[in-house]
């Protein structure tokens, strides 16, 4: 069986508000050495699926700088520390980034993005009958597109590389 790994020392290394870099220092169970390992301490992040009454689910074109490109994906964000829990975080992203709202927000799990080196968790949810209710209100460095796909467009969207964005 495989042992859980002892935490010896943890060091930050710096703060690039989305995320810290912290050195973890582990002693292993099986070997009795010692490793030292970059870790990212990131907040929690939420996605979310509009899918309007007429069967059409809202998508978001947004520059992303990590891949220098833009995006086809659900609109989504990070959990802030205010926000009662990741559901309401999802409903806030998706009316700020799309201008929509849904009443019925349901949640379809949460994922580990990279748990070999972050421990942070990604949550999805659907939200059910959702309807433009305002415009969007993006934040300083955001550039985004709101557009509606039929819902069975999705998996070709995805085969034909439009939507690659995983999280």
């Amino acid at each position: 069986m495989v042992k859980e790994w002892t935490k010896l020392d943890s060091k930050l290394q710096h703060d690039y508000r989305i995320f810290q870099s912290r050195i973890n220092t582990l002693r292993s169970p099986r070997t009795g050495k010692t490793h030292d390992f970059v870790v990212l301490d990131a907040v929690d992040w939420v996605n979310i699926i509009p899918v309007t009454p007429q069967g059409n689910v809202v998508l978001i074109y947004q520059y992303r700088y990590g891949t220098e490109a833009v995006s086809l994906e659900v609109p989504g964000g990070m959990v802030d520390p205010e926000d009662p829990n990741p559901a309401y975080s999802a409903q806030r992203e998706m009316l700020e980034e799309t201008g929509y709202d849904a009443a019925q927000i349901i949640p379809l799990g949460s994922v580990e993005p990279n748990p070999a080196f972050m421990g942070n968790k990604c949550f999805s949810f659907l939200a059910r009958d959702a309807q433009k209710v305002q415009e969007p209100q993006f934040d300083g460095a955001e550039d985004i597109l709101t557009v509606e796909f039929p819902l069975n467009a999705v998996p070709e969207l995805i085969s034909n590389g439009r939507i690659t964005h995983s999280l």
